[in-house]
């Protein structure tokens, strides 16, 4: 039986949003550890912007597809799936290559072991939107590092995804938190998401340890380049700057002698996707929180391929502004939202 098409998101070169297209394209059939899902919301991330500038952890194999996390349903099962049938509700996490699972699509195919099940109580976007960024802020606080209750964290660059997940995890927890932000416009949804601060500009270390009380023992910092620096003369002797970005697209020096002890070092999501025994962990971390209500997805900005291929741009355009608010944009691809 020959395959539908469906429309899917790819790019033929790599530069700017306007290098996207929309093509009709059948999906193929699902391979041993595959499940093939239609996809309802895509949440978009940074990386995405980076994989299509051909400047991400990966190069893309052109003419190439986009996206790693979605919400959708299964429809089909490859040779030796088990534990998961046709009509389940699922949330697709980065697990694997952009080149070999894309998802910007109104169907896809991915790996079983990038599937999580719907939390009950979820829309479309919201599934979307939540496991990337409280994958990735678990894996800093829980496990590349240990926060307790009490602690003290700094969250740079804080009004994006992963900040405002940083901030729900701090409150969670019991964290002193101090997010920093260009400028004021975004602290109140801030400290709702569990800023005790909200500083902005460039603040010195002597300014970052007066709003903590205390020299820091967590620095979660997205920009990188010479400030970090400045985020290490923060911390308390025995903290740790964690870089899981690059916005300064400055290079990363690791600070000369006359510094506190302080541990620098980098992080990416996969470390948690990437481990079967360490994703469990973080799921059931984040499940006990969205039943307690601590934690929950905060979806910024949606845009829909209905729209065409503009609103694709508009999207990357988008993930590239400094105007974005705290929480996540997604890009809807099916029916179901309306």
């Amino acid at each position: 039986m020959t395959s539908p098409l469906v429309r899917t998101v790819r790019f033929h070169a790599t530069g700017g949003p306007e290098v996207l297209r929309i093509e009709r394209l059948p999906v193929r059939a699902p391979g041993p550890g595959e499940v093939r899902i239609r996809v309802h919301a895509v949440g978009l991330n940074r990386s995405e912007v980076n994989f299509r500038r051909g400047t991400y952890l990966d190069a893309p194999v052109l003419p190439a597809g986009l996206g790693s996390e979605c919400s959708g349903t299964v429809l089909g099962t490859g040779p030796g799936v088990t534990g998961w049938a046709p009509g389940d509700e699922v949330c697709v996490i980065p697990a694997s290559s952009q080149n070999e699972h894309p998802v910007y699509a109104d169907e896809a195919v991915v790996p079983v072991r990038s599937l999580l099940a719907r939390p009950p109580g979820l829309d479309d976007d919201g599934a979307a939107a939540l496991w990337m960024p409280l994958l990735t802020v678990w894996g800093m606080t829980r496990h590349a590092v240990r926060l307790r209750e009490g602690d003290r964290l700094v969250v740079t660059a804080a009004a994006n995804s992963i900040g405002a997940a940083a901030l729900q995890v701090a409150r969670h927890l019991g964290v002193h938190a101090v997010a920093v932000v260009p400028d004021d416009r975004h602290a109140t949804v801030l400290r709702s998401a569990g800023a005790a601060e909200v500083l902005t500009g460039t603040p010195d270390a002597e300014t970052l340890r007066s709003a903590l009380g205390g020299g820091a023992d967590l620095v979660l910092d997205a920009e990188g380049g010479p400030g970090v620096a400045r985020l290490v003369r923060a911390c308390a002797p025995g903290g740790a700057v964690i870089v899981h970005g690059g916005l300064s697209g400055e290079p990363t020096p690791l600070p000369a002698a006359g510094y506190a002890p302080v541990w620098l070092r980098r992080f990416h999501v996969r470390e948690v996707t990437g481990d079967a025994a360490v994703l469990a962990r973080a799921e059931a971390f984040a499940r006990a929180g969205l039943v307690a209500g601590t934690l929950a997805p905060l979806v910024e900005r949606v845009f829909d391929l209905d729209d065409g291929v503009a609103a694709v741009a508009a999207a990357h355009a988008h993930l590239e502004s400094p105007d974005r608010a705290p929480g996540k944009p997604v890009l809807r691809t099916g029916q179901r939202n309306r």
